[in-house]
Formats: structure tokens, sequence, C-alpha cells
């Protein structure tokens, strides 16, 4: 004999058996809020990357390729504003990906730290392999720009401080006098430094970790807003 409680709990089970099993991932996934990031100043161009209308005034759509863009190269915030901090990291980017957007920087059998002032870009090459993908940095400012052309590493100080500034310059790497590679915790998207390559710290940790003494630098181009 079959109860008619045995009989409802067995269809039930029936009933949830041949459902669809639906992922997890899926269920918990939420909708992303509205983008809702005003105009920027590199709206043009970040519109132009993006292939979306070149009007330089942002909509709902532009917002969210920019947000999408900014996730994908791991910017943060991921808020969907045209800011100089997403321009240069598409720019970082786009060298990484295209040689010939490495031409400005002579190619040399020897590695070469090259400094495009111009682009605010770092990165290192020995011939056409990349052995230090390109990353943003802050240049000197108007009237104590970095020294361009051809120098060498002469020291190497992993807890260094400037005495002159009276900051500390993690992971620095002397080329020029005073003027080294260094670390540093403000932005590297205003204003300038006192003459020497700001990068992040986790960057410059990398680049300690990376070059040698003796190693070669070029730097070329000029900072925007500088006079030389």
């Amino acid at each position: 004999m079959t109860y008619p409680f045995a009989r409802s709990l067995l269809a039930t089970t029936v009933l949830l058996l041949a459902l669809p099993a639906v992922p997890a991932a899926a269920a918990s996934a939420r909708p992303e809020p509205p983008c809702t990031s005003g105009t920027a100043p590199y709206q043009r161009q970040l519109e132009r990357e993006l292939r979306r209308p070149v009007d330089g005034i942002q909509s709902p759509q532009d917002c969210a390729a920019i947000r999408r863009l900014q996730q994908r190269l791991g910017v943060s915030p991921a808020d969907g504003r045209a800011s100089l901090r997403t321009y240069r990291t598409v720019v970082a980017d786009k060298v990484r990906r295209d040689p010939a957007a490495r031409r400005g920087c002579p190619s040399r059998a020897y590695r070469v730290v090259c400094v495009d002032l111009t682009r605010q870009l770092l990165w290192v090459q020995a011939g056409r392999r990349l052995e230090f993908a390109p990353v943003p940095m802050r240049s000197g400012r108007d009237g104590l720009e970095t020294r361009r052309g051809w120098h060498r590493i002469f020291w190497k100080h992993r807890d260094h401080f400037s005495t002159i500034y009276k900051v500390p310059m993690p992971y620095a790497q002397f080329f020029n006098g005073g003027q080294a590679l260094h670390g540093t915790r403000h932005d590297l998207f205003s204003s300038g430094s006192g003459g020497c390559v700001n990068l992040t710290v986790a960057d410059a940790k990398r680049l300690y970790r990376l070059l040698h003494k003796g190693d070669r630098i070029y730097v070329w181009g000029t900072k925007p807003g500088t006079g030389g």
C-alpha cells in the first residue's frame, strides 16, 4: 500500500529532479549598477579607442564601455570615467601589444630601460623582446625635467630617503646625479616629480629585481605641460 503522503513526496522528488540545474555563479550573479560617471578630460580619446561615436560627451553606453575596459585592464576604480589613469593604461596596453609603438626606444642586443616622456610610460626591452611590459610613470615637472639621452644605473638603494625633498624613495635606482627610478605612493597622474622617474611601489619593486648596476636607460620625448 502507498500512503498519500508518500505519493506526494515521491511526486515532488521526481519534479525537482526533472528541473534543469542552475549554476551557482549564475544564481548569485547580479546585474551591474547603472554607470553614471559624467564627461571627463579624456572622453574623446577613449571614445576613439573604443570605436564609439567621438563627440566628447559621455553617454550611458560610453560609460558602460569604458567601465568594461577598466575592468579588463585592472584600472581602479572601474567607474566608467574617462580619466587620465584609464587613458595612460590603455596606451600602455597598446604599446605592449604593438612592437611598432615601441620604435621610439633604440633596439639593442642588450637590455634597455625605455623612458617615454611624451606618453609617460616606461618599459624594458632587449632587441624586440619585452622584459618589462609598459607601465605608466611620472617624470620631472616643468623646470625640473628628467634628463634626456643615454644613462647607466650607477647605484641602487632599496630603502632610500631623499634628504632634499624629505620623502621616501623605495627601490631607488640612480642613473643621473640625483635622478632615479623609484616607487612613490603619490598620484602618478598629476603634477610631476623633482626629476626622478616615479612608478607605483609594486612596479618599482619588480623593476628593482630585474635591473642591475650598469644597465642602460634611454630617455626621450617631452612631458606634457613642460618646456623641455
